[in-house]
């Protein structure tokens, strides 16, 4: 009987691993909410573009097309791009449109005192079992009947920037409810047509609270729709560095952070003993990249003018994965005033508008769009049904990766589940296509995992490697600094050659891009 694997989303991840289950036999059955393909990029501000080179965000196997001659395309033109793939590798009769996913629940004959005794990740170390399988509560989002699936497998491709925003609590009296203006998320704002989202700010006093990429880029928008007579205002609270484009000095930043020999200045997980050496003695060639980048910025930039001037190093940013491209002529608005920045620790709400720590009188304003993130753990802990699933997910408190997963794909204590596309990386498409072929060698029961306890010591070594080279920085996942080293693994996994460049010199100077992993699967099997 032909195994029934589930797949959930079709951003990125979903039409990934759509892709490469089909390649290895199995026929998925992919779920999406909406009426169309690609996850965040099918919702975003007008203004928003790719926020690496187009060359690091590719598929392996169907390049960019010709015409497109930026280095950072659009947002349309990446939905575009994104689209075209997934017409091309006949992805799109797998997909059951406007089939929301309410929850999942795992159902099998054993009970959950079997399951936390397993010494085997589903008992038997296989993806498939004979003693369990999942049901999945979709909803039709036209007309709001629900139904149950079963699946044998399960991959989660929800991502963690969309469905539930991250709204700061105010005490009483303080927040939104006294305001006589509007207040919306980002999410709100992004999900609105060009038109309706011009129409929205237009001639109005805007406030965005939050210091990424969604607060500039609403900023750049507001700029552009209001001028300096209605200047938009910005509340971050935490700095970060922000770089005009991925090209410091003419030298693209892969040269200097995203190849094998710059990885060798970083300590990785379970590196040997000369390597950790290695680590320690060219870390001060490490921290002095980071002091020349922010040189550069300095100078290219006049970040000190407006007060912008980060409290950290660039290298934290980075390996964060906090660092992000500004909108274009930001600083530009900025210095005619259409973009006015006002730091602070914190603020409330008045009636006509925001009380901001450090300010010497109440800032007037007409609309509040809050910039403030979102909360994925939440998002992928609902999904589950088991109070018992959504404690694995939980994780350690202080973790530097929140959800705990066996090669950032599974849970050591959840069976017959893959979680795609969950963390941070430079590239997500490079990362996840490598996960996916990770994941469809595992699939058709290529790979041996190792044991509930092996894998959760795994996890606990990552997570304290990147609280290090984050100096405890960021909470969420993010393997920037070793993604190459962590890429490796995956190779090792499915038996393949991690040395992937013609060349010694190629192999360490030359930054890792998605065409190095292309055919994995195949040439792996």
């Amino acid at each position: 009987m032909e195994k029934k694997v589930a797949i959930v989303g079709t951003g990125i991840s979903g039409l990934l691993a759509c892709k490469y289950v089909l390649e290895i036999g199995l026929h998925p059955i992919v779920y999406e909410a909406d009426g169309e393909i690609g996850g965040v990029w099918k919702q975003t501000i007008q203004s928003t573009k790719l926020q690496t080179n187009k060359e690091s965000y590719q598929f392996s196997d169907f390049p960019w097309d010709s015409s497109i001659k930026e280095d950072c395309p659009s947002n349309q033109q990446v939905l575009h791009y994104v689209k075209s793939y997934a017409q091309h590798f006949s992805i799109i009769p797998y997909i059951k449109f406007n089939s929301k996913v309410i929850d999942i629940d795992y159902v099998g004959s054993q009970s959950n005192e079997d399951i936390k005794s397993w010494e085997l990740w589903g008992g038997n170390g296989s993806p498939f079992s004979t003693k369990g399988t999942w049901n999945l509560t979709v909803q039709d989002t036209k007309n709001f009947t629900t139904e149950v699936q079963k699946a044998d497998f399960v991959i989660l491709c929800i991502g963690r920037y969309s469905g539930v925003p991250n709204i700061p609590e105010f005490s009483l009296k303080k927040g939104p409810q006294v305001f006589k203006g509007k207040v919306i998320h980002s999410m709100d704002y992004s999900a609105l047509d060009n038109e309706n989202a011009a129409e929205l700010i237009k001639n109005k006093r805007v406030t965005i609270v939050g210091s990424g990429k969604s607060a500039l880029d609403i900023a750049a928008e507001c700029a552009n729709v209001n001028g300096v007579t209605h200047p938009c205002t910005i509340i971050p609270r935490t700095i970060h560095w922000f770089i005009p484009d991925f090209k410091i000095g003419g030298i693209n930043l892969g040269f200097l952070y995203y190849n094998r020999f710059a990885e060798l200045s970083l300590h990785k997980p379970g590196e040997s003993f000369l390597l950790s050496l290695l680590a320690t003695l060219l870390s001060p060639l490490r921290m002095g990249i980071s002091k020349l980048v922010e040189t550069y910025l300095r100078w290219k930039l006049p970040p000190k003018k407006y007060g912008l001037i980060p409290n950290h190093s660039f290298l934290q940013d980075t390996t964060a994965c906090r660092t992000g491209v500004l909108p274009d002529f930001f600083f530009d608005k900025v210095k005619n005033g259409s973009i006015v920045i006002k730091k602070s620790q914190s603020f409330r709400f008045y009636k006509d508008g925001l009380i901001i720590n450090g300010e010497s009188k109440p800032h007037e304003t007409d609309l509040v769009i809050l910039a403030t993130g979102y909360k994925g753990d939440e998002k992928l802990r609902s999904i589950f049904k088991s109070s018992i699933f959504q404690n694995y997910i939980n994780g350690s408190l202080n973790s530097a990766n929140s959800i705990p997963l066996y090669r950032q794909i599974i849970h050591p204590r959840i069976p017959q589940l893959a979680i795609i596309g969950y963390d941070e990386s430079l590239s997500t498409v490079l990362t996840n296509e490598l996960r996916c072929q990770w994941l469809a060698h595992l699939l058709n029961e290529n790979i041996e995992l190792p044991s509930v306890r092996e894998m959760e010591k795994d996890i606990k070594m990552w997570e304290d490697n990147m609280k290090q080279n984050t100096k405890n920085f960021n909470k969420r996942s993010c393997i920037v600094t070793c993604g190459i080293w962590y890429n490796d693994q995956l190779c090792k996994d499915m038996k393949c050659n991690h040395l992937r460049k013609k060349n010694t010199f190629a192999e360490l100077f030359e930054p890792y891009g998605p065409t190095d992993y292309n055919g994995l699967l195949h040439k792996c099997l």
